[in-house]
């Protein structure tokens, strides 16, 4: 069968040799570009319609890795979304939206589980041939979720990505709007045309009209020259419009007219232009009740929400937590240049008991600064939580939040051993590697019975 490479197995796992056969059978005559890989990033099996759009008229007579097979190269990708499916037996699926260059193509990567109920490799869905990544260099990282919620933004996200409708992101700041804009454009038929991104409340109303729609020569002090706009710029792609609650009636008015009838009137010009431009637009903000304080336009609110997508906080996720933070310690020790770090389960599970009112965000950069403040080869949950000595009225927070965290964690080990061994605390003590002293003043300290 063209592009098979079953020899290429791991340990010729009887469930995985299985599974690649089915998924053979079902890819073959598929015109989607579909490829299994080992951990090692070997071809296990690709189908002709990868090969295909790597420009090759078959399958290599050799075992080749995936970056030599579909991106000539001689050496790994710097960042490979889908090695995040082999981390950990609980990651359901890894959907990558990548605006690199030097990008694969891949969309999706979903693990195959062997029969120690661990990955042993991972089937990987690549863009149609020809569909070369967009944009300019600026790498988003993967949505990354096995909880219910995330589960129902990704289903939802497939399903709107490729119409033309436009869709309204909510969510608390941190929760990775723009992420998942960037997301929805990549899976869709714009994905090899621009991606622009408008931070609507960091600009004043008069500047915010000037940069969308344009001007014209003359059309007000310091215009030297007329100027396109970002929304003719952005024209066939995405404009996506960040924070769009802080922006006035009056732009909104005009912005209402340009989503009804398709074109822009550049400042200072009575002459219309027609544009092609799906509008993904974001707020942390109640909309429902700016619209009854007569802040925001309702007109313009039904216009944007024709698909509302709700993005869950990290409090609503946990234990997505653990999947996140081994990801942002990956990707920021290579960016760091830093060696292979790894956490603690005792830092783990820190994290996520924390509390993160920032979501993804702050955990991200609690993340990043951990990786690169730290002295060991494992990260603690000192290295997550704790800043340096500027003085603790600095920020007291983060103090007590670490010292909390650990404690819950302890606990939660202490529970975990005393069930383990039956109630017997001297079984439990030696499976803590601790005192059986040590143990019952654990045991008074948490009020344990």
């Amino acid at each position: 069968m063209a592009g098979s490479h079953a020899k290429n197995l791991p340990g010729a796992d009887p469930i995985l040799t299985a599974r690649l056969e089915a998924l053979q059978l079902l890819a073959e005559g598929a015109s989607d570009r579909i490829m299994v890989i080992g951990p090692d990033q070997t071809v296990i099996y690709a189908n002709q319609a990868a090969w295909s759009g790597a420009g090759q008229a078959g399958s290599p007579a050799r075992t080749a890795k995936c970056y030599e097979a579909i991106l000539r190269q001689t050496h790994p990708c710097d960042a490979c979304s889908a090695k995040e499916a082999f981390a950990a037996a609980d990651v359901r699926a890894v959907s990558c939206s990548s605006d690199e260059d030097s990008a694969c193509g891949m969309t999706q990567a979903y693990p195959l589980m062997a029969s120690d109920r661990h990955p042993g490799a991972v089937l990987v869905l690549l863009r149609g041939a020809g569909a070369a990544p967009s944009g300019p260099a600026n790498r988003a990282d993967s949505l990354i979720g096995q909880s219910e919620p995330m589960q129902q933004l990704l289903g939802m996200i497939r399903l709107v990505a490729d119409s033309q409708a436009t869709v309204l992101l909510q969510g608390e700041s941190g929760t990775g709007k723009e992420l998942a804009a960037r997301t929805i454009h990549q899976l869709s038929y714009r994905r090899d045309q621009p991606f622009i991104v408008v931070d609507c409340g960091s600009l004043p109303e008069t500047l915010l009209e000037s940069e969308l729609f344009g001007h014209v020569k003359g059309a007000f002090t310091g215009a030297v020259a007329s100027k396109k706009g970002l929304f003719e710029e952005a024209s066939g792609g995405t404009i996506f419009l960040d924070e769009i609650a802080d922006t006035s009636p009056q732009f909104q008015a005009k912005l209402l007219r340009v989503l009804q009838e398709g074109e822009i009137k550049p400042v200072g010009s009575n002459r219309p232009i027609k544009v092609d431009v799906r509008v993904i637009s974001a707020t942390n903000k109640d909309l429902a009740g700016l619209i009854k304080a007569k802040a925001f336009r309702e007109d313009l609110y039904y216009r944007l929400a024709v698909l509302p997508l709700c993005l869950p906080p990290l409090r609503d996720r946990r234990e997505d937590i653990p999947l996140l933070a081994r990801h942002f310690v990956s990707a920021a020790s290579r960016r760091h240049r830093r060696p292979a770090l790894d956490a603690t389960p005792d830092a783990i599970q820190a994290l996520a008991d924390a509390d993160w009112p920032g979501n993804v965000r702050e955990l991200q950069h609690a993340v990043e600064r951990a990786v690169v403040t730290a002295q060991g080869p494992r990260l603690t949950a000192q290295d997550f939580f704790q800043t340096p000595d500027a003085g603790e009225a600095g920020c007291p927070g983060l103090r007590s939040l670490v010292r909390t965290a650990a404690q819950r964690a302890e606990r939660a080990r202490i529970e975990l051993a005393l069930r383990d061994a039956g109630g017997n605390k001297m079984k439990a003590a030696k499976l803590l590697k601790i005192s059986r002293a040590g143990l019952y003043n654990k045991l008074r300290d948490y009020g344990i019975e």
